[in-house]
C-alpha cells in the first residue's frame, strides 16, 4: 500500500491532500487509512508534509527505489552486527549486482569523503566480501590499488 500512496504522490501536479491521494486510489481505502499509510511514510522521510489551513498537504520524498533504501537502511540500522549483515548481503550478490555496487563505491570514493556518520569514512562498506568469499579471502579489484588496498 505504501509504494501506491507514493506512486499516486508521484502523479499529482503538486503537493497532494489525503484526500486527493484516496480518490486517486479508488477511493477504497478509508481516509484513515491512508492518513496512517502516510504518517508512516513521514516517519520513513518518503514524504514530506506542510501545513495547508488545518490540514496537510504531502509530497514525495523518495520514489520506491529510494522507499526500498530506507526499508533496507532500517533492516540495517536494527541489526547488532552490521558488519556481518553487510557481508552477508555483499556476498550474496549476483555478479551484475557486483559491478553495480562497485560503481556506485567507486564513484562516491572519487566524489570526496564520506559523511561524519558514515561507519565506512572510505565510502565503502567496512565489512565488504566478494560473492563466494569470506572475509579472509577477498580477492583484489582494479580499483583497490588507486585507493591503496
Amino acid at each position: 500500500m505504501e509504494a501506491q500512496v507514493l506512486a499516486a504522490l508521484h502523479e499529482a501536479s503538486g503537493p497532494a491532500t489525503a484526500a486527493w491521494v484516496q480518490e486517486r486510489l479508488g477511493g477504497d481505502l478509508a481516509y484513515t487509512t491512508v492518513m496512517t499509510i502516510l504518517s508512516r511514510l513521514h516517519a520513513k522521510q518518503a514524504v514530506t508534509r506542510e501545513r495547508s489551513g488545518r490540514a496537510y498537504v504531502w509530497l514525495p520524498a523518495a520514489d520506491e527505489a529510494g522507499l526500498a533504501a530506507l526499508r533496507m537502511r532500517r533492516v540495517l540500522d536494527g541489526e547488532p552486527d552490521r558488519d556481518a549483515v553487510l557481508a552477508s548481503f555483499v556476498s550474496a550478490l549476483s555478479v551484475h549486482d557486483e559491478q553495480v555496487l562497485r560503481a556506485l563505491l567507486d564513484r562516491a570514493s572519487a566524489d570526496g569523503p564520506a559523511p561524519a556518520d558514515d561507519p565506512a569514512p572510505t565510502g565503502r562498506p567496512a565489512a565488504a566480501t566478494e560473492p563466494g568469499t569470506g572475509p579472509a579471502s577477498h580477492r583484489p579489484h582494479p580499483s583497490d590499488e588507486a585507493h591503496g588496498d
